[in-house]
């Protein structure tokens, strides 16, 4: 596989720029005969576009999916399908002002280093995170086939900055969840949090700064012995697939990091018998072990850093000259991407493990409905 490409059965290939005609995705491996409804595609989209809220940038691109092929009476073929939207809020003065200079925590530096004159610094280009609009598309698709069998991911904020909303929610009531969550402009669970978070947001906006955050993933009803060992776990698949969303730096399953200061006896999830089915008393291992799911809910949580463009002034190198100097960036940016970015963690998740269930055999190779 490709730099661009991700999947084993399932597969998914990124094309398109943040400033050129298009953004896209190639989806392979779809199984034959499923029927999918279109406007939840797009509805996942508009869960991610720009210009949704004061909280995020005000490039007004509506995202508008274009269905090239794949797809015939709103049922898969089995022919890979093509997906795309236009860019046509696009202005790249700002990108030609800068071009010889290096953007702090950016990627011009890295990219020139790789690909040299050839690479297209306009918006980040291939790096930018304009790219996971085609990530979502794919997601869509995936989402639908995961929930007919029962199988539901769902993400939310779970801090921005230092506010974090602590509290432990009951997935199995996930409408009411996904009701909560979009009442909220930070797409988290607690109200009263969210308006703190709100505030914060704004607080560094107005100061020309940025802010991170966590976003906290569930998946519910996904079964046991699925995903292998070693290399071929469902944590380093889905870990490959997140860290392939720009601005994530980090992730963490079950109780994480938080582990490497427990005692055994705190983080052991106890085996119990329950209405006839095997399960574990907590859920600190995340709902894998060995690499392999338990039949819990998969969780894990990741860490989404500052967006990079600030308009504080910084330093930096000016390659044309090749001088120190400083900048300040005047674009449209988000003052904070964790809200934007949680469509696009369901969506990678979605895609890993529908490809780990066709892998196994769990999702037959052509659908009957």
């Amino acid at each position: 596989m490709g730099d661009n490409t991700l999947g084993t059965l399932f597969t998914i290939t990124s094309i398109g720029e943040s400033h050129g005609d298009l953004i896209g995705i190639i989806v392979d491996g779809t199984p034959a005969g499923i029927e999918l409804d279109l406007e939840l595609i797009q509805q996942e989209l508009d869960m991610r576009k720009p210009g949704q809220s004061s909280l995020t940038t005000p490039r007004m691109e509506k995202d508008k999916v274009k269905i090239v092929s794949g797809i015939f009476n709103k049922k898969t073929t089995g022919a890979p399908i093509c997906l795309i939207i236009e860019n046509k809020d696009v202005d790249s003065s700002k990108y030609e002002e800068f071009k010889g200079i290096l953007r702090p925590s950016h990627v011009d530096y890295s990219a020139l280093m790789k690909y040299g004159q050839y690479y297209d610094y306009r918006g980040s280009g291939r790096f930018s995170g304009r790219i996971t609009a085609g990530f979502v598309m794919a997601g869509a698709i995936a989402k639908q086939i995961l929930k007919k069998y029962n199988i539901t991911i769902f993400a939310y904020t779970k801090s921005i900055g230092n506010i974090i909303d602590e509290e432990v929610y009951n997935t199995s009531d996930y409408e009411s969840l996904l009701e909560l969550r979009e009442n909220s402009l930070v797409r988290t669970l607690n109200q009263e949090k969210s308006k703190l978070m709100e505030i914060l947001i704004n607080e560094v906006k107005a100061h020309k700064d940025s802010i991170g955050g966590l976003v906290k993933c569930i998946v519910s009803g996904f079964p046991a012995g699925k995903g292998g060992p070693i290399f071929n776990s469902i944590e380093s698949n889905i870990s490959k697939a997140i860290f392939s969303i720009p601005a994530i730096k980090g992730i963490e399953f079950g109780a994480g990091f938080k582990a490497s200061s427990m005692k055994g006896s705190e983080h052991n999830d106890p085996w119990i018998l329950k209405d006839g089915k095997i399960q574990t008393i907590k859920n600190d291992s995340g709902g894998i072990i060995g690499g392999i799911s338990i039949g819990m809910p998969i969780e894990f949580t990741v860490a989404v850093k500052p967006t990079a463009s600030i308009g504080i002034s910084q330093k930096t190198v000016n390659i044309d000259i090749m001088e120190n100097i400083k900048i300040e960036f005047s674009g449209r940016h988000d003052p904070c991407i964790v809200p934007r970015v949680i469509p696009v963690v369901e969506a990678m998740t979605s895609v890993v493990l529908l490809d780990c269930l066709l892998i196994d055999g769990f999702v037959p190779r052509v659908f009957k409905s």
